[in-house]
């Protein structure tokens, strides 16, 4: 019988800010791949958004408090913490970019990536 493949580091990492968004109930998330991409400045965007700048925070800090606990790691830099309508959280290899659905339609990140490989995630009800 073969052995399940172990996951990466990204991929334990990955799953932990999924699991953060999961339980803090963010909207539309989506995983965008760069590593086929040959100037990426990183290997993965994780982007969602919330309903309010409350759930905004409590999104950023789940993913920051899930992250340390399942991994280890400290995000290696954080902005928007001050007014929550865009949080960016980045751990180097992987950036969680989290918005109020107003930022989040008029950065649109998405298209602006366009040719990343994007995954849509269907959250966990």
């Amino acid at each position: 019988m073969p052995r399940p493949k172990k996951k990466s580091e990204k991929e334990i990492l990955i799953s932990a800010i999924m699991d953060a968004l999961f339980d803090k109930k963010a909207k539309d998330p989506v995983i965008m791949d760069f590593t086929k991409l040959n100037s990426s400045i990183c290997d993965s965007f994780i982007i969602c958004h919330g309903t309010s700048k409350t759930q905004v925070e409590a999104i950023a800090d789940g993913v920051v408090n899930d992250v340390k606990k399942k991994t280890g790691l400290n995000a290696w830099h954080k902005e928007g913490l001050e007014n929550a309508e865009w949080i960016l959280i980045d751990y180097n290899d992987v950036i969680v970019h989290i918005f109020q659905e107003m930022k989040r339609s008029f950065y649109n990140l998405e298209q602006l990536w366009a040719d990343a490989e994007i995954s849509r995630i269907t959250v966990k009800e």
